[in-house]
């Protein structure tokens, strides 16, 4: 492990650590309170008016302890970009609901086109500056990859937006979003380590910053990433898949998220087509756990041991 990997996490997990506890008032101050929905489980109504925005804190951490290690390391621009870029979009849709008090933040079509600008910028810049191929490599078959050709470019897209929403989706208890991805930037981290990638400043940046938010984050929260910290976690995950050609790993390490996501698609499609009623309690998946009647902590636990798991798979497939 080189000393710029061990260097990172420290460095981003003492940001976040010690800015928690300046950050937090401040925010508290700025009357940034989560609203929580109405129709959602009874045990969440508790929970509002806590901060939201701490994803400031993973931002600024990953970006701070990243900067230092760009010279040395170039491949971690991209994956910085794309870290900071889907953050911005986060921290102007938090900012306009909490602070702007306009519930629905961002219009639709204003975040949508953000991240479409986003994903654009970074897969013109693999393309062009970078030797990292669009190709990928296939699960459990030894060095062996696929090209979709043409559809190289709109799967990208694909699978930027898909997991990008599947992060934002998984956030909704305490701690979860940073609980999961904290185990996928460590299987992240042993890839760059043990590939060579030149990646593992921000993949080790990042499970420093999210160690030192969780401080804050676990039941009960202090503080919720909001999605300020979620689409950021998103893009990360994103294009550190890319920059090491591994984006079909994402299925698989990154189960959770898509289960959420897959959660509420068929339940939005189940409820027009039968009518009105629900395949499940409630979407996200994690909601549906929680109304039948199992804990956040329990639940936070395990889909993160679930996310463990599928990450040591992720490992054996490679």
């Amino acid at each position: 492990m080189s000393n710029a990997s061990i260097m990172s996490v420290v460095i981003a997990f003492l940001l976040s650590a010690i800015l928690g506890p300046v950050m937090i008032p401040f925010l508290r101050r700025l009357k940034c309170g989560q609203t929580v929905r109405e129709d959602g489980p009874s045990s969440h109504l508790k929970k509002t008016g806590t901060p939201t925005m701490g994803g400031l804190l993973i931002l600024f951490s990953v970006v701070a302890a990243s900067i230092f290690f760009v010279r040395d390391y170039p491949k971690i621009l991209p994956v910085l970009f794309m870290t900071f870029g889907f953050g911005l979009i986060g921290f102007l849709d938090d900012y306009i609901k909490v602070v702007g008090r306009s519930p629905e933040g961002l219009k639709p079509w204003q975040k949508m086109l953000g991240q479409l600008v986003v994903t654009g910028i970074f897969a013109y810049y693999l393309l062009h500056f970078t030797d990292v191929t669009l190709a990928m490599r296939v699960p459990y078959l030894r060095e062996q990859y696929i090209d979709f050709g043409i559809w190289n470019i709109p799967i990208l897209f694909f699978v930027v937006l898909g997991t990008v929403n599947g992060v934002n989706f998984t956030d909704g208890l305490d701690g979860l979003a940073g609980s999961v991805t904290v185990i996928v930037a460590v299987f992240f981290s042993v890839v760059a380590i043990g590939t060579e990638s030149g990646l593992e400043p921000i993949t080790c940046a990042v499970v420093g910053a999210l160690l030192g938010f969780l401080l804050f984050n676990v039941h009960p929260a202090s503080v919720f990433m909001g999605d300020t910290g979620s689409l950021a976690l998103g893009g990360f995950v994103a294009a550190s898949a890319y920059m090491m050609e591994i984006p079909l790993f994402i299925v698989i390490v990154g189960v959770v998220y898509l289960a959420e996501v897959l959660s509420v698609i068929f339940q939005v499609a189940y409820f027009k087509l039968s009518g009105g009623r629900r395949l499940l309690k409630m979407a996200p998946l994690h909601h549906h756990f929680e109304l039948c009647g199992f804990t956040e902590t329990r639940i936070v636990a395990f889909f993160t041991i679930v996310t463990a798991i599928m990450c040591l798979l992720g490992l054996k497939g490679l």
